[in-house]
């Protein structure tokens, strides 16, 4: 029985291998290997892709979250409205700098944040909101800027899931005040190792990120401020600037597999994700609800077919939020969506064959 795995890594970066390679014999004989030449074109190349004014590359996705929360000022004693449906890298950037993540149930349809229940987690220290992309799909952004605006808020994107998806006809990248990116390698833009950017119309932001990603300091020896060492790698940034011009096409496989899934599984026993109004997703994953999920894994394990859970454990009954005292039940949206998410396989290798070969396999088990 041929395996079919749930992302297969090894044939992405085949695709590239000879300019990958090319790439990585540039950087070689630069003799340059921080912050030089490849950070700055892959800077300007995502921007421009972005439709943003200023891109800063830094070393991976959680220190763009963090970074991104001290340049916009927050720290101890404020709070930040998170989704409670959420990898715990959102949460986490928020305590790393002293703030307390407050968690907003999403919508059941999308998995994502709920807009419409903002208002419930609001307080005099709520001082900004940080919506995630999840799975690729765009958060419903404009009740989120517009709930930010009226009560003076930041609005920090988590777009480390959606690489090129789009919100209203505009790709993600300069909604909000800033945009947080991962480019780990299962990303639909990976690296081939860690690393992270932002993206942001506001210069000033994005001084302060260059800042802070380089020990605080503008200058060798000068620093300003208690900064980090969060580099983007020059040979990232190079192989990031292989794949980039490739993005949309690879994408754009993505969503002919996601479209055979969406039409293959549309009379099966399992709950569908809606994609919201105006928004095209990136399909970074193709996540179905079921009641019996870890059944429904084992027996698409058994004819071969590879999956995942994005996630099992949410972030609120995680040991490491143990403080918050969120007990089970706490957030009953969340939890369930954690019971019975079930991720298929989706990368842009994947043909419409195996595409079918899945939604056969559920039809027959789930």
């Amino acid at each position: 029985m041929n395996k079919l795995p749930f992302l297969d890594l090894q044939a992405i970066q085949q695709v590239h291998a000879g300019s990958l390679r090319s790439a990585f014999e540039r950087v070689l004989a630069s003799g340059w290997y921080i912050l030089g030449d490849e950070v700055r074109h892959f800077e300007e190349e995502y921007a421009a892709y972005c439709g943003a004014r200023e891109c800063v590359g830094v070393a991976n996705g959680l220190d763009a979250l963090v970074l991104a929360l001290r340049a916009l000022e927050i720290g101890p004693g404020d709070e930040v409205l998170v989704p409670g449906n959420t990898y715990i890298a959102t949460w986490l950037a928020v305590s790393h700098v002293g703030a307390t993540p407050v968690p907003v149930e999403p919508s059941g349809n999308t998995a994502n944040l709920d807009p419409e229940r903002l208002a419930a987690a609001l307080t005099p220290r709520t001082r900004a909101v940080l919506p995630v992309h999840l799975y690729g799909q765009p958060a419903d952004l404009e009740p989120i800027l517009a709930f930010a605006a009226a009560h003076g808020l930041k609005v920090l994107e988590d777009a480390a899931q959606a690489h090129g998806a789009t919100y209203r006809g505009r790709r993600l990248g300069a909604h909000g005040d800033i945009v947080a990116w991962s480019f780990y390698p299962g990303k639909n833009l990976g690296a081939l190792g860690d690393a992270g950017a932002i993206t942001t119309n506001d210069a000033g932001l994005a001084d302060r990120i260059r800042l802070l990603r380089n020990y605080g300091s503008r200058r060798k020896y000068h620093n300003e401020v208690v900064g980090y060492n969060s580099r983007l790698d020059e040979l990232q940034a190079a192989l990031l600037r292989v794949k980039l011009p490739h993005l949309d096409a690879e994408n754009g496989q993505r969503a002919i597999i996601a479209r055979r899934y969406l039409d293959g599984l549309s009379g099966a026993p399992v709950q569908l994700l809606e994609v919201a109004a105006r928004c095209e997703s990136a399909w970074h994953l193709f996540v179905i609800r079921h009641p019996r999920r870890d059944a429904l894994a084992s027996a698409l394990a058994a004819r071969g077919i590879a999956t995942m859970i994005h996630y099992p454990v949410p972030p609120h009954l995680q040991p490491a939020y143990a403080h918050l005292n969120l007990p089970v039940g706490a957030l009953p949206i969340t939890e369930a969506l954690h019971q019975q998410v079930l991720s298929l396989p989706m990368g842009p290798t994947m043909t419409v064959e195996d595409a079918d070969r899945v939604v056969d396999a559920i039809h027959e088990c789930a």
